[in-house]
């Protein structure tokens, strides 16, 4: 395989190790699939390197951009991107720091992050682009949304909140998320998943734990940091009424990390914006992404005129 190619082939793990036999099924999709490569590449976005991978789509379609969460590379959404229309592109990518992204020598701030999407996707030849964000990647989609209305067509949030101004998750799983252990140490991972991320990981912290080692490429810990740091006094909050994408707000009913009350006042405040509750924690998106990614395409696919029709309902599993 070539060096500017993903290769996502990976060892299943131990046999005392695999969790119960539906969920080791989901595992061992995602973790042993060795699907078609794509093209990874550096490139150089408001003055910064990024390490990006793309998967071309459907000629004169808008890629689906993905964001991630906080210090995950962008290998962690591979079960995601599998499950995803293959006839639909998507860009994804390393935030400073992360994966495969060199380290800026100084801290960067939420707020001024949307020039850098907007400076990849000039790089990469794309005028507009569907975005969607996951738990701090939605801090950033939502800055990007708001800030470049005319390059974000449709927008998806994914376990995420509105920043500063938000319920948060109790003091002790808070406190998880002040250093990158989980991401270094794979036995932490597993001890903390059920109460760090929910859901899935309640029952299968070993799947938590490979999601976030067997399958992500680790940065240097001061690109946590930074990452960590950059949300300081960032708040959506009072500006959710003037998103005028059409919204898709995906929440989990079992995340401790961003309680399902954030997602309830997001939908309240954006105008043009559909809630879907699944059954599920915060890792969802890629530990069930067989499950959530037909509803991500599905409202991608819908044309205005139904959006509109059903946005304010909202939705559960």
């Amino acid at each position: 395989m070539s060096p500017d190619s993903i290769d996502m082939s990976y060892p299943w793990p131990a046999r005392n190790d695999r969790p119960r036999a539906g969920v080791a099924r989901i595992a061992r999709r995602r973790l042993l699939r060795a699907e078609s490569a794509e093209r990874m590449r550096t490139v150089t976005a408001s003055g910064r390197a990024i390490r990006v991978a793309v998967r071309e789509g459907t000629p004169g379609q808008p890629p689906l951009l993905l964001c991630n969460g906080i210090g995950a590379s962008l290998e962690l959404l591979q079960p995601f991107v599998d499950a995803f229309d293959p006839r639909r592109g998507v860009i994804r990518f390393d935030m400073p720091g992360i994966g495969g992204s060199p380290a800026p020598v100084i801290p960067y701030h939420l707020a001024a992050s949307a020039r850098l999407l907007s400076g990849l996707l000039d790089q990469l030849g794309y005028q507009q682009a569907d975005v969607l964000g996951i738990s701090w990647g939605g801090g950033l989609a939502q800055q990007f949304a708001l800030s470049r209305p005319d390059r974000v067509r449709r927008l998806v949030l994914v376990a995420t909140g509105p920043g500063a101004l938000m319920v948060p998750g109790r003091p002790q799983v808070l406190m998880r998320m002040l250093t990158p252990r989980r991401h270094r140490d794979p036995g932490y991972a597993a001890r903390v998943a059920g109460e760090l991320y929910g859901g899935s990981a309640r029952e299968a912290p070993a799947l938590a734990r490979d999601l976030l080692h067997a399958t992500t490429r680790l940065g240097p810990a001061r690109g946590y940091y930074y990452q960590l740091i950059s949300g300081i006094g960032w708040t959506s909050l009072p500006r959710l009424p003037k998103l005028r994408q059409p919204t898709l707000i995906l929440a989990g009913d079992d995340d401790p990390i961003i309680p399902l009350v954030n997602a309830r006042i997001m939908h309240r405040l954006i105008p043009r914006s559909e809630l879907h509750i699944y059954h599920g924690g915060h890792l969802e998106l890629v530990a069930d992404a067989e499950r959530i990614a037909p509803v991500v395409a599905e409202f991608l696919d819908a044309d205005l005129a139904t959006l509109e029709t059903r946005g304010r309902k909202g939705s559960q599993p």
